[in-house]
C-alpha cells in the first residue's frame, strides 16, 4: 500500500459550499433540499407578484365605478392619476366587445402598477368610501324618516315644512300623503297580510331625501337608497 500522502486527497476534494459555517457537498442530499427550498421561495414571490398585480388590475376595474367628483378629488390629490389612466378607464366604459375589455381591462391594470403606494391606498380608500355612506348620509337618511313619518301622522307638519322649504310643490307632497295614508288604511283592513309600504310612502322619503341633498350642496344620490330601520 502506498504512503498517505495530504496531496493526493487535496487533488480529489469535494466541490461544494459553505452556508451558516456548514460545508454543503454538491449533490449531496443537504444540497439539493436546499436548492428546493431555494426554488419553492422563488416560486411564493412568483405567486404574490401575481396576486398583487390581480388585486391592482381588479382595483382598476373597480374604478370605472366611481363618481365622478371622487375621482376628480383622487386627481387633484395625487399626480399620478393622470389623463392617461382617466381615459383608459374611459375608453373601457365604451368598450362592448368582451376581448377588446379585456385586452383594456389588462392595459389599465399596467397603468395601475405604475401607480405608487400611497395612490392605491387613497383609490381602496375611496372606493370603500363610495361603498360606504358618511356621517352625513347617514344623518340625512335619519332626519327623511323622521319627517316622512311626521308628514304621515300630523297634518301640521305639512305646514312646518312649507315654511322650512318654501319651494317645495305643496300640491303633489299633499297628493303622495294622501294617497300614503289611504295605503295605510287599506294594510290595516287586511290584518291577515303581511305589512307593506305602497308607493307613494317610498316618494314622501325620497323626496324629503332630495330636498336635504340639495341643500347639503350633494346632488348625488345612490340610485336605489336604504332607509334606517
Amino acid at each position: 500500500m502506498p504512503p498517505f500522502s495530504p496531496f493526493a486527497m487535496s487533488r480529489k476534494s469535494t466541490k461544494g459550499y459553505f452556508v451558516r459555517g456548514q460545508f454543503v457537498a454538491a449533490g449531496s442530499e443537504l444540497d439539493q433540499e436546499l436548492k428546493r427550498e431555494l426554488k419553492g421561495s422563488v416560486d411564493m414571490s412568483k405567486t404574490d407578484l401575481k396576486k398583487h398585480s390581480d388585486h391592482l388590475q381588479a382595483l382598476g376595474e373597480s374604478l370605472l365605478t366611481l363618481r365622478s367628483d371622487l375621482m376628480a378629488r383622487l386627481r387633484e390629490a395625487h399626480e399620478d392619476v393622470n389623463d392617461k389612466l382617466i381615459d383608459a378607464l374611459e375608453d373601457a366604459k365604451r368598450i362592448t366587445n368582451f376581448e377588446g375589455r379585456r385586452r383594456q381591462m389588462q392595459f389599465i391594470g399596467k397603468l395601475m402598477r405604475k401607480l405608487g403606494d400611497e395612490t392605491i391606498a387613497a383609490i381602496e380608500a375611496t372606493l370603500e368610501e363610495q361603498r360606504k355612506p358618511s356621517a352625513q348620509e347617514t344623518l340625512r337618511l335619519h332626519q327623511a324618516e323622521q319627517w316622512r313619518d311626521r308628514l304621515l301622522a300630523d297634518d301640521g307638519a305639512l305646514t312646518d315644512w312649507l315654511q322650512a322649504h318654501p319651494e317645495a310643490d305643496v300640491q303633489h307632497l299633499r297628493a303622495l300623503i294622501r294617497q300614503a295614508r289611504k295605503d295605510a288604511q287599506a294594510i290595516k283592513e287586511r290584518p291577515g297580510e303581511a305589512a307593506r309600504h305602497g308607493k307613494a310612502y317610498r316618494e314622501i322619503f325620497q323626496l324629503v331625501r332630495a330636498t336635504f341633498a340639495g341643500e347639503d350642496g350633494n346632488d348625488h344620490q345612490p340610485d336605489d337608497p336604504v332607509e334606517p330601520a
